[in-house]
């Protein structure tokens, strides 16, 4: 797909990953939504879009939410007319303390409704949106922790692997819709998420040994891999890895 004129919600994209994601497909010449909870991290998204050269608004969105979600692809039809680029990329950890299995089941609902069924419920609707436009491109951003075992946030590790395993249901939509969903599954990346595992200033002491042995990876690094699967037309229903790069010797 072409990037350049088309319209693109971005979820999460008040910083990390979605952020760099929203400026890379502003720099590209794609209209973005900027959409998150986070109001000033948003409008700050929005100005470093701008920057770049691209065109952007922010629309304050839960994704959790069901009228959220159709609230956030219905403004943006209004805005720009239609829907063909969706980054499904908000994403929450369990986190601080207490941490599992003592955390609060308001606290597990909140990691599953942002993560799994906000990917779903924008998936939905982005295919809705993407049959006015004859079909378009999803991207959904997973983890590498849907690959394997995480004793320390099982939570979030079962809802990454839901995603990467919606995200391979979803390859006939290709064919049905015309509409290619495909995911992203980062290793450790250099975002606010990361202080969130642990007490919300640091990472958490159990990522130590990981970060001892690999550098965390830049948002863009991950932005990169989202552009190159709306880009590419021959992918549907696939992941990719975008790991960490090993410490220096």
């Amino acid at each position: 797909m072409e990037i350049r004129g088309k319209v693109a919600i971005v979820t999460g994209a008040s910083s990390g990953i979605g952020r760099a994601a929203a400026v890379a497909l502003g720099r590209e010449g794609a209209k973005v939504v900027v959409a998150d909870v986070d109001d000033a991290g948003g409008a700050e998204t929005v100005r470093q879009v701008k920057d770049a050269g691209g065109e952007a608004v922010f629309v304050r969105a839960d994704v959790s939410s069901p009228a959220g979600v159709e609230a956030l692809f219905a403004e943006t039809e209004q805005r720009f007319g239609g829907v063909d680029i969706v980054h499904n990329n908000a994403g929450i950890m369990t986190g601080g303390n207490p941490n599992w299995p003592d955390c609060s089941n308001a606290k597990i609902a909140a990691v599953v409704g942002v993560n799994l069924a906000g990917v779903i419920m924008g998936t939905r609707q982005a295919v809705q949106a993407m049959r006015k436009r004859g079909g378009g491109a999803v991207v959904n951003t997973a983890s590498i922790a849907g690959l394997n075992p995480m004793p320390m946030d099982p939570i979030y590790a079962s809802t990454k692997a839901a995603v990467i395993l919606f995200t391979q249901s979803c390859a006939m939509l290709n064919e049905t819709e015309q509409v290619r969903v495909n995911a992203v599954l980062p290793g450790i990346v250099d975002t606010p998420i990361i202080a969130k595992t642990g007490d919300g200033t640091a990472p958490a002491k159990w990522l130590e040994p990981a970060l001892a042995v690999a550098n965390m990876l830049r948002p863009e690094e991950v932005a990169d891999a989202v552009l190159d699967y709306i880009r590419d037309d021959s992918k549907a229903g696939e992941y990719r890895v975008v790991t960490n790069p090993p410490q220096s010797a």
